[in-house]
């Protein structure tokens, strides 16, 4: 019987430096999001406007959303796998990303019930206090938004932050808008009006980054990996006579991990075999870390036996 598997660690490295790269940038985002939060806070409440806490609520989520994403990229790269924690902490990431989207959650819940409660009777908001508020609120998203762009593209973690800073990116250019509508006619229900419209915009966003989070916690197969033609081109290798136990899994952003058993003729070259598959899922799924067991007939059938 043969054992072997692919460059795991070299690719789960290569994976955490990743997010690693990102700290400094997750760090200033951090400082300018928290400063900006307690201006638009203040503003809002002594206001009263519906809009401007709304947007407050949502820079919030991004303050502590970027705080959790900050922490879990340290704890993932410093707490590498060891013998009781064989992958590591890299799931702290993914757990940030979950918590993300429960802010998200809370804060759209939130704002449509304050605007239900304001419908009937919406309060006076001054605009002006309001677009200097937004205004300062939308220079400082637009910085977040810039250096967390390029992160976005290599980590879950890093996305959850940056969905939630386009959000209030687009949400503090609504408030300026509900600012000026209301200097100008005072018009009452531009405000709640558009404190509900930051609170729709959001919400797509947020249930797709719950379903891929969720894919991942669930260890669905990586989104693009056909796992049955995967199975096929396995069972083809030659010298290979079956494939069972195949799973394919997300651990993290960009650490797809894969697993199978591979039965083999009795004159096959299991090393041959081994280095055929490792090739196949590098090369067409670009899985690198793979634990393949190959194994004659006879210890296949011990397999059938398992319940799962």
């Amino acid at each position: 019987m043969g054992h072997g598997h692919g460059h795991g660690h070299v690719g789960m490295a290569e994976s955490a430096s990743a997010s690693g790269r990102h700290v400094g940038k997750l760090a200033a985002a951090l400082a300018i999001g928290a400063a900006f939060m307690v201006l638009e806070f203040t503003v809002g409440f002594v206001t009263g406007s519906l809009a401007l806490i709304s947007d407050a609520a949502h820079m919030f989520t991004d303050v502590l959303g970027i705080g959790m994403a900050l922490v879990a990229v340290l704890v993932a790269r410093r707490s590498g796998p060891t013998f009781t924690r064989t992958f590591g902490m890299y799931r702290a990431e993914v757990l940030a990303a979950l918590g993300n989207v429960l802010l998200l959650f809370g804060v759209a819940a939130y704002v449509g019930y304050e605007a239900v409660a304001r419908i009937t009777d919406p309060p006076e908001v001054p605009g002006g206090p309001v677009m200097l508020a937004a205004g300062a609120g939308l220079l400082a998203n637009i910085a977040a938004f810039l250096l967390l762009r390029g992160g976005a593209k290599e980590s879950l973690n890093v996305r959850g932050a940056y969905l939630e800073v386009l959000a209030d990116l687009i949400g503090s250019f609504g408030v300026l808008v509900s600012g000026a509508v209301t200097l100008l006619t005072g018009w009452r229900y531009a405000d709640p009006i558009v404190g509900v419209a930051i609170a729709l915009f959001v919400l797509p966003r947020t249930v797709a980054l719950a379903r891929r989070t969720l894919r991942i916690l669930f260890q669905h197969a990586p989104h693009g990996v056909d796992v049955a033609k995967l199975n096929a081109e396995l069972a083809g290798l030659p010298g290979v006579e079956d494939v069972h136990d195949l799973h394919v899994w997300t651990l993290t952003s960009g650490m797809e991990v894969a697993s199978a058993h591979l039965t083999v003729g009795r004159h096959a070259d299991t090393g041959d075999v081994l280095v055929a598959a490792q090739n196949l899922l590098a090369t067409g799924y670009s899985i690198n870390h793979a634990t393949l067991q190959v194994e004659p007939r006879e210890t296949a059938r011990r397999c059938e036996e398992l319940s799962w």
